[in-house]
This record gives structure tokens, sequence and C-alpha cells, in this order.
């Protein structure tokens, strides 16, 4: 359909097999296809995702496209990382994928990181100089690796430092996050 308005866009979910939360994966994911936008999630093994409702219930089981290994980043126009406490917490602590995040930031394409996701921002030392939001316990965190700013909003755009950030808070903030999702792809 030629109305979608990210037709011919290209975004790439690094989740884990455990612990992604569900809202955070599953919502971006359906509205960004319904725009059009070809959506790989790559997982860090080819087994099934098990998502989370609010970092304890089980959720909808997903199938990965891909895994961190094989996926090409080049391939892609948007970087999503979805949150999820375990998710963001092993994801931080993978090599293949803070590689795969810190390709996205030197070739200058937009990152879009919600609730726990802007730890493996932080872990691969990406939030320098930016102002973004997260879930409140990163706070502290993301103040705490430089010179990033960190502010309680629904949705931060920032194009500081050589690519664009997008971040925001929790599943209540889909809306707002997908909204500026969207003008970052469609910019890039």
């Amino acid at each position: 359909m030629a109305d979608r308005p990210l037709n011919g866009h290209r975004v790439l979910a690094l989740v884990t097999n455990y612990g992604v939360e569900q809202d955070e994966l599953l919502v971006p994911l359906k509205r960004l296809r319904e725009d059009g936008a070809d959506v790989t999630v790559a997982a860090a093994e080819a087994e099934p995702v098990q998502t989370l409702v609010g970092d304890k219930d089980p959720g909808e089981v997903v199938e990965p496209d891909a895994t961190f290994d094989v996926v090409d980043p080049g391939d892609h126009q948007l970087l999503l990382l979805p949150g999820g406490t375990l998710n963001a917490d092993q994801l931080r602590l993978d090599d293949k994928a803070l590689a795969l995040v810190k390709a996205f930031a030197s070739s200058g394409r937009p990152i879009a990181a919600i609730c726990h996701g802007p730890w493996a921002l932080v872990e691969a030392d990406l939030v320098r100089g930016k102002t973004l939001t997260s879930y409140p316990s990163l706070r502290t965190d993301i103040l705490n690796s430089g010179a990033a700013s960190w502010v309680d909003k629904s949705v931060v755009s920032d194009s500081e430092g050589g690519y664009t950030l997008v971040t925001s808070r929790t599943p209540d903030d889909l809306d707002d996050f997908l909204g500026a999702v969207g003008k970052a792809l469609v910019g890039s």
C-alpha cells in the first residue's frame, strides 16, 4: 500500500530471549508494520523470545527473525531497544548486542529506547551530551555515565552527538514514543 508512511523503511529490534517487556516489543512491532516498516527482531539465540508483563508474568512468545551474530545492522535504518528489566540488563552485558548499538550510533542512524532500554546506551558510552528519559530507576545510571541529562517526559528526541536518540519512560508513553520513532525513521 503506497499510503503507508513508513513503506520502504527497515527497523531492527534487539532483544534477549527472556524478559523483554511484552508491550514494549509487541506494540511497536504491530504499529511500525501497520505503517509499512519492515521490522526484524534479532535475539541473542535462535530460540523463541519469552516476553514478560510487568517484569514478572509470562507474556506472549515471539519467534526471532535473526540472531545478534548474523544480523547486518547496515540493512536497517533505525534500532529499537525495548525495555524489561531482565532483558535490558542482559542486553547491556552482551558484546554482540553492544557492537550493533555502536554500529548504529557511529553511522548516524537513529536509535529508539524505551523504559530500561537505555541501559545498553549507557554501557556503550553513547549518552554523552544527550538529553534523554527512561524508566525512573535508570536516572542515576544515566547521570553517572557522564555528561548526559535526564528528564521526566513521555518522550525525548535528541540529535546531539551525531545520531538521533528517541527515548521514553514506560508502556504508558508508547503513543508519544512511536510518533517520535516514525519521525526519526522518515528523517533518516
